[in-house]
C-alpha cells in the first residue's frame, strides 16, 4: 500500500516551507557552480566532492518534500476499534472522535494524529507516527549539507589553490565574495537551528516521548515498560535494519509490537 498524500492549507506553513526550499535552491546553484566545478576542472578536488553534494543534496530535498506531503497518522473519522485494544483508547475532547492513547489533536490540522510530537511549519505538516523518520532524516541530511557547504566555503579561501581560469563575464563569479558570505551565513543559521531540533528528537525516542508529552509532563508514569533504544528506533523507521534509516526513497511499513508497549502513557 502506497503512502496516503496528506496536504495542509496554510500560509504560514507556505512561507517557511518556500523559505527552506529558498535556501536548499540557493546552495544547490551556486556553490557547484563558484566552488565545485570550477576546482574540479583544475583539479583541485575529485569527483567524488561533486557527486556526495549532490547525493546530500538529493537526500535532503526528498526527505522534505516527503515529510511534508506524507499522512503524519490521521485518524478516520470512524475507526475500527478491536475489543481487545478499547481500554487503550480514549475520546478527543476536541474532535469528539475515539482516537488511541499517546495521540493528540493538532488544531492547526484540525485532526487528531496518532502518537504526534508536533506541528512544524517548516514542512507545513504534523510530525506524527508515519512521518516522524522522514521528519528525522530532513534534519539529519540538513546538518550534512550545511556542514558541507560551511566546509567549501572555508577551503575555498584558505585550503584550495586560488583558481586560474576566471571568467569575469559571468555574474556569479563578478560577486563571488558576496555570494558566498550569503552561502556561509545561511549554513551557520540552519545548522545552529537543525542541530537542536536534532538533539531533542533523538532524546525523545532514546527516552520514547514526544515532545508533547515532556512539555505536558504525562510520562511521568514509572510504571511504564522500558524499551532498549534498537527497538524505539526501529519503530520509528519501521524496520530493524538501520541501513535503510538513511534511505528515503521507501515505504515505511509499521512493526509489531504489542500494544500496551506502543500506546500505554
Amino acid at each position: 500500500m502506497g503512502q496516503r498524500i496528506h496536504f495542509v492549507v496554510d500560509p504560514q506553513g507556505w512561507c517557511c516551507m518556500g523559505l527552506l526550499i529558498f535556501v536548499w535552491l540557493y546552495n544547490t546553484i551556486f556553490v557547484p557552480k563558484v566552488i565545485l566545478f570550477p576546482h574540479y576542472e583544475e583539479g583541485n578536488i575529485s569527483v567524488v566532492a561533486v557527486l556526495c553534494y549532490y547525493f546530500c543534496s538529493l537526500f535532503c530535498v526528498a526527505s522534505l518534500f516527503r515529510a511534508s506531503v506524507a499522512d503524519p497518522g490521521k485518524l478516520p473519522e470512524n475507526p475500527k476499534i478491536p475489543i481487545t485494544e478499547r481500554e487503550y483508547w480514549e475520546l478527543c475532547n476536541k474532535c469528539n472522535m475515539m482516537r488511541p492513547k499517546r495521540s493528540h489533536h493538532c488544531s492547526r490540522c484540525g485532526h487528531c494524529v496518532r502518537r504526534m510530537d508536533h506541528h512544524c511549519p517548516w514542512i507545513n505538516n504534523c510530525v506524527g507516527e508515519d512521518n516522524h523518520w522522514l521528519f528525522l532524516q530532513l534534519c539529519f541530511y540538513t546538518q550534512i549539507l550545511s556542514s558541507y557547504t560551511l566546509i567549501l566555503d572555508f577551503c575555498h579561501y584558505y585550503y584550495f589553490l586560488p583558481l586560474k581560469k576566471e571568467n569575469w563575464d559571468v555574474f556569479v563569479f563578478r560577486h563571488e565574495l558576496a555570494l558566498l558570505r550569503i552561502s556561509a551565513f545561511m549554513g551557520l543559521i540552519i545548522l545552529g537551528g537543525i542541530s537542536r531540533l536534532f538533539y531533542t528528537q533523538l532524546m525523545g525516542i532514546f527516552t520514547d516521548t514526544t515532545s508533547i508529552e515532556k512539555m505536558s509532563n504525562c510520562c511521568e508514569d514509572i510504571s511504564r515498560p522500558r524499551k532498549p533504544w534498537q527497538q524505539t528506533f526501529s519503530e520509528v523507521f519501521g524496520t530493524h535494519w538501520k541501513i535503510l534509516w538513511f534511505i528515503p526513497f521507501r515505504q515505511r511499513q509499521p512493526l509489531r509490537v504489542p500494544y500496551h508497549f506502543a500506546n500505554h502513557v
